[in-house]
């Protein structure tokens, strides 16, 4: 077990002493080497730098800071830092989110005013506590709130990522409390089309809410929500990394069909295999690929066989990497929310050269224009959601006007452009603006 707050004592540099360096910097000089700490498997120091950690620890300060030319930083250069410690999912969790941290995360590294480290909410245990429910919930939520505790006081900063409900009250609050305990910055980044019932129906949510010096979300739906609320939130995009997808112009569309969304209620796949019932009558052989898991897939799997659907594959997990690969292999992308934030499987599709259709709902029509890179349909109308299906198949104009409108709305979401707000926005609150 790595325990945080330990360097190595025998190979830290000396203490140079300063006019200005306060005692907690000096304490935070002697408790980290300039020396990047070894990664051993089984100490849950073995992802590869190159990637945001899947496991439970965080990253000593001094070791987020490239050294230039094999030469030691200067004590000024690294105190001049902002420190900023990125708290959220990591990808054992796949979703939105932990996929948004790794782009922060990876982009960070080569911004040279910024040390940003990572502290997942979803430590992994070791391997007979993950099997064992309720137990592995409580061990993982004592864990993350002890390693947070011991590393949150080094940091200017505390970056939080935050879904709604229990997710934001087991990890988001803990990291709110603490890092006003501790008398630092905090910013609260939202990231759930489910915030106005959040805010309206749990009276939690308002009050610690406020807690944050700044908060920050992906979309402007989110924004206007929280002004309904009395609270005045920032919008900065998601980033899209647009040379991970393969843009592959479509002609004359197949019907070769996917979704990726979580297999939740709120996501709705039911209305997506109630539309291929439709679309079946019409082409027999069309396919229909659904990548992602989640507690309705029992209920999905069950619905295919009761409507006798064909050429319906459940992928389950998908890793990251390869969705772009079944973007490649597919003609049409449905997704039928109830409710979504900045789902970023549409701006992959945009990137994709993917004709897409989606709700109607939520943040979606705040990234996407019905009829301009995308075609909308009202919520649960799966007869809606057959009939725009038709048209992409029926129309090569239409796809290849959505298409290419698609694919010049990704410059919004480059990382170079996301990552320059990120550090204005972190040297702002550094320096108490």
């Amino acid at each position: 077990m790595v325990q945080l707050g330990q360097g190595h004592a025998a190979r830290q540099p000396p203490l140079v002493a300063r006019k200005g360096l306060s005692k907690a910097d000096g304490r935070f000089l002697r408790g980290h080497s300039h020396r990047p700490r070894t990664r051993r498997h089984g100490d849950g120091w073995h992802a590869r730098d190159d990637q945001l950690p899947a496991h439970d620890g965080v990253r000593p300060p001094w070791h987020a800071a490239p050294v230039r030319s094999g030469a030691r930083q200067s004590l000024t250069c690294s105190m001049s830092r902002v420190r900023v410690l990125l708290i959220a999912p990591s990808l054992d969790i796949l979703g939105g989110q932990a996929v948004q941290a790794q782009h922060l995360l990876s982009g960070m590294r080569t911004e040279p005013s910024v040390s940003m480290d990572f502290l997942p909410i979803n430590p992994r245990l070791p391997g007979p506590l993950r099997n064992i429910r309720y137990v592995r919930t409580v061990l993982k939520f004592l864990v993350y709130i002890v390693r947070l505790t011991f590393s949150a006081w080094r940091y200017d900063i505390l970056h939080i990522f935050s879904a709604a409900y229990y997710s934001y009250l087991l990890g988001s609050v803990p990291a709110l409390f603490i890092g006003r305990l501790y008398g630092k910055k905090i910013i609260l980044h939202y990231h759930d089309g489910q915030c106005e019932d959040h805010l309206r129906n749990w009276r939690t949510a308002l009050p610690t809410l406020r807690l944050a010096h700044q908060l920050v979300t992906p979309t402007d739906f989110v924004v206007e929500v929280m002004k309904r609320f009395g609270l005045k939130a920032r919008r900065i995009f998601n980033v899209l990394d647009q040379a991970h997808f393969h843009y592959r112009p479509r002609a004359r569309l197949r019907p070769v069909f996917m979704t990726n969304r979580i297999l939740e209620p709120l996501y709705n796949v039911d209305c997506i295999l109630r539309a291929f019932v439709i679309i079946q009558q019409r082409y027999p052989d069309a396919t229909l690929t659904i990548a992602h898991d989640g507690c309705s897939r029992p209920h999905l799997e069950a619905l295919t066989r009761e409507l006798q659907l064909r050429n319906v594959e459940f992928l389950g997990k998908v890793p990251h990497q390869r969705v772009a690969e079944l973007y490649d292999e597919a003609d049409i992308y449905l997704t039928t929310p109830n409710t979504d934030c900045m789902p970023g499987s549409l701006l992959e599709c945009f990137a994709s050269g993917l004709p897409l259709i989606a709700t109607d709902v939520g943040g979606i029509p705040y990234i996407v224009t019905n009829e301009r890179n995308a075609l909308l349909v009202p919520i649960n109308d799966h007869e809606a959601l057959a009939s725009a299906a038709f048209r992409l198949l029926d129309d090569p104009e239409l796809v290849e006007r959505l298409t290419r409108n698609g694919l010049a709305e990704c410059d919004r979401y480059r990382a170079e452009t996301i990552r320059a707000q990120w550090v204005e926005l972190y040297h702002s609150m550094a320096r108490g603006r």
